[in-house]
């Protein structure tokens, strides 16, 4: 599977961005996707992540982003608004599934795309 991410860019505070990832290739059971940011020198963190019993946020974007998929086309998107310096990351976009029941989940990682958010 291929994980495509798009949509960063740079923009000032308060701003929006909407971030999308298609994924393309062989899809199995989805348990997750999700969207996952990083800074330098520092680990990746969960921004948002969906399931199919519904959606996870960090406390640091609850209320300003908000995380969706069409499930048909097997594209995942964030919309961010309010948008704030701190939010400045490379976005990573995560599929874990599994190839059947009862296997091991396993994830796949997209090839990131840069936020930058100026003040």
């Amino acid at each position: 599977v291929q994980l495509q991410a798009s949509g960063g860019g740079l923009v000032q505070t308060g701003e929006s961005l909407r971030l999308s990832c298609a994924a393309s290739g062989n899809i199995f059971i989805i348990n997750s996707m999700g969207w996952y940011r990083q800074v330098p020198g520092k680990q990746r963190e969960l921004v948002a992540d969906i399931t199919s019993g519904g959606s996870n946020y960090a406390d640091s974007v609850k209320g300003r982003f908000t995380i969706s998929r069409d499930v048909a086309n097997y594209t995942l998107y964030l919309q961010m608004n309010s948008l704030k310096p701190e939010d400045t990351a490379v976005y990573y976009c995560n599929l874990n599934q599994r190839r059947d029941w009862g296997q091991i989940p396993y994830d796949t990682w997209g090839q990131g795309t840069q936020v930058t958010v100026s003040s």
